[in-house]
């Protein structure tokens, strides 16, 4: 049985972390709205242009299709990690690293024999598990999330897009959190680049538009903003994600704290009762002694 000082100092430190669990998950919840706010908007305008590029490029030869929809052999990958730069959102982070390790480990293993993949990681957590390995490590942008906005990951969707022109690399791929609910993120892992063709559904009718200028002009302008605009949206969703995560783990830290509380306490009354009984007791027994 555990001394009354013991649990006191037990239940103190429990009930100091409940307070901080409920108070990140406040946190949390305010800066979910915003993020989820962020990415709702963002959605249709993004699914918007992508069905305008498969409606103008549908018709367009594969050479058209400019310099970021050139298919080449897969000798050399960049791989996009987006996780957090902070802990404390239960398997948000992991769930990103696993993915990314089955990648290496299976789809890219022979390029990773070679040197041919890199991991450009965005947020902390990830870059803090991929730097120990120099042969994959590319990079990282952590800053960005102290000031998200279009025009910081335009910027790094540019240099990729630089890479990817110059044949640095073959093959984009992002790995990200697709935001669904506060308690549900899907790992997602999407093709940037190239540039996929359109699925061509038998039955479905296409857009009939006159074009000012060419066709071919307005594809080569939307490709490069389609590109910015994924990964802007992957990164939102990832933004979401991170803020749902992170509050429902604090949310159930907050309820495993609460129970954890009941069975201190119920401890606490029982040594309390028991020494309380053992005075009786002693009282009783040198009552005892002193009449006899």
């Amino acid at each position: 049985m555990p001394n009354l000082k013991e649990v006191r100092l037990r239940i103190a430190s429990v009930n100091s972390t409940q307070q901080i669990t409920k108070a990140m998950k406040m946190v949390s919840a305010a800066k979910l709205r915003r993020a989820q706010n962020a990415i709702q908007q963002l959605r249709p305008y993004a699914n918007k242009l992508r069905d305008i590029l498969e409606n103008l490029s549908a018709t367009l030869e594969e050479s058209d299709g400019g310099q970021f929809a050139k298919v080449r052999p897969v000798n050399k990958v960049l791989i996009v990690a987006v996780s957090s730069n902070r802990g404390l959102a239960g398997a948000f982070n992991s769930n990103i690293i696993r993915t990314v390790n089955r990648l290496l480990n299976e789809q890219y293993a022979a390029q990773v024999k070679t040197g041919g993949v890199k991991v450009l990681c965005i947020g902390k957590k990830g870059s803090d598990f991929y730097s120990k390995n120099k042969n994959v490590y590319g990079g990282n942008h952590n800053a960005i999330f102290a000031d998200l906005s279009f025009d910081r990951v335009s910027s790094i969707a540019e240099g990729i897009m630089t890479d990817f022109s110059e044949a640095k690399y073959d093959q984009v791929i992002v790995v990200y959190n697709q935001f669904k609910n506060a308690a549900v993120q899907i790992v997602t892992t999407e093709q940037l680049l190239p540039i996929q063709p359109p699925a061509k559904s038998e039955g479905k009718m296409k857009n009939d538009y006159i074009f000012e200028p060419s066709k071919e002009e307005i594809v080569l302008e939307l490709i490069p903003k389609s590109i910015k605009t994924q990964l802007y949206k992957a990164v939102l969703d990832s933004h979401a994600s991170e803020h749902g995560a992170r509050m429902t783990a604090m949310n159930k830290a907050t309820d495993n704290a609460g129970e954890l509380l009941k069975g201190l306490r119920l401890s606490y009354n029982k040594a309390r009762q028991a020494a309380i009984t053992n005075e009786i007791l002693e009282i009783v027994a040198g009552a005892e002694a002193l009449n006899g």
